[in-house]
C-alpha cells in the first residue's frame, strides 16, 4: 500500500505586495505597447501635422493672428478625437482579450489595478497637453516666419487651466464608460455619441437656433458647460456656470466611474 503524502501548502502571507508604482508602470506599458495603441498614437500625430498645415496658411491668407492659447485650442481637438479610445481599451482589454484572470491573480486587489490604469490614463491626458504646448511653440515660430504679424506668446492661465480640466474630464469619461460596459465597441460608441455626435448634431443646433437652448444645453453637455470659462467676459452668472459644470461633470464623469467600479468589484473572472 502506497502512503500518500499530505499536499505541501505554500505560505504567501509574508510575500511582499506588488507596489503601486510597479502596477502603474506595467499598466502604462500595456496601454501603449499594443498594435492598437501604436496605431492610435501614430494617427494622432498625423492629425496634429495636418491641423498645423491647415491652420498656418488659413491664418496667413486671412490676416489672422495666432496665439499660444489659440494653438492649444486647435491642437487639443485632434488629440481628443482618438486618444480617449486608448483609455477605453486600457480597461476593457482585460475582458475583451480574456486577461482579467491573469491580471487579478497576480494582483487580487481589483481597485488597485483600476486606480493604476486611471493614473496612466490621466498621465496620457496630461502628456497630450504637453505635446500640444510644444507644438504650439513650433506653430507660433512658423507663423512668424510666414506672416508679417507677430504671434501671441502670452498665456491666459485661466484658459490653460480649463483646457487641462476638460482634457482630463473627457479621458476619465471614456475610462468610466469602459469600466461600466467592459466591452470595447459599446464603450467607444457611447463615448463618441456623448462627446462628439450629440454636441455637433443636436446640442449645437438647439443652442444656436432655439430660444431656450442656451438655458438648457449647458446643464446637459460638459463641453457647453465649460466653454464660457475660456472667455471670462461671456459668463453672465458665475454661480450658475459653476453649477452647470458640476452637474455635467457628475453626470458624465463621476457616475460612469462609480457604476463601473461597482461592476468590476462583482463581475466574474473568466
Amino acid at each position: 500500500m502506497i502512503a500518500l503524502e499530505a499536499p505541501t501548502a505554500i505560505d504567501v502571507s509574508h510575500t511582499a505586495r506588488v507596489s503601486f508604482g510597479r502596477l502603474v508602470s506595467v499598466e502604462l506599458r500595456k496601454m501603449v505597447d499594443t498594435r492598437a495603441g501604436r496605431w492610435l498614437l501614430s494617427i494622432t500625430v498625423g492629425l496634429l501635422v495636418v491641423a498645423m498645415a491647415i491652420a498656418i496658411p488659413v491664418a496667413v491668407l486671412n490676416d489672422l493672428r495666432l496665439s499660444f492659447d489659440a494653438w492649444l485650442q486647435i491642437l487639443s481637438v485632434p488629440m481628443s478625437l482618438l486618444l480617449p479610445t486608448v483609455a477605453i481599451i486600457s480597461i476593457t482589454q482585460e475582458w475583451g482579450q480574456r486577461t482579467a484572470l491573469t491580471t487579478f491573480a497576480l494582483e487580487p486587489g481589483r481597485m488597485r489595478v483600476v486606480l493604476a490604469k486611471l493614473v496612466c490614463v490621466m498621465a496620457l491626458a496630461v502628456g497630450t497637453l504637453v505635446v500640444a504646448g510644444a507644438l504650439a511653440v513650433l506653430g507660433n515660430v512658423l507663423f512668424e516666419v510666414f506672416s508679417p504679424m507677430e504671434a501671441g506668446w502670452q498665456v491666459e492661465w485661466q484658459v490653460l487651466g480649463w483646457t487641462v480640466f476638460t482634457q482630463l474630464a473627457y479621458f476619465v469619461m471614456a475610462f468610466g464608460f469602459g469600466m461600466a460596459f467592459l466591452n470595447t465597441p459599446a464603450a467607444i460608441v457611447l463615448y463618441y455619441v456623448v462627446s462628439l455626435l450629440l454636441p455637433m448634431m443636436v446640442y449645437g443646433p438647439i443652442y444656436a437656433l432655439v430660444s431656450w437652448g442656451p438655458d438648457v444645453i449647458p446643464w446637459i453637455d460638459l463641453g457647453m458647460a465649460v466653454a464660457p470659462f475660456t472667455d471670462p467676459g461671456a459668463i453672465a452668472r458665475p454661480d450658475q456656470a459653476v453649477a452647470q459644470v458640476v452637474t455635467t461633470f457628475l453626470a458624465w464623469v463621476v457616475a460612469p466611474f462609480v457604476v463601473g467600479a461597482a461592476r468590476i468589484r462583482r463581475v466574474e473572472l473568466k
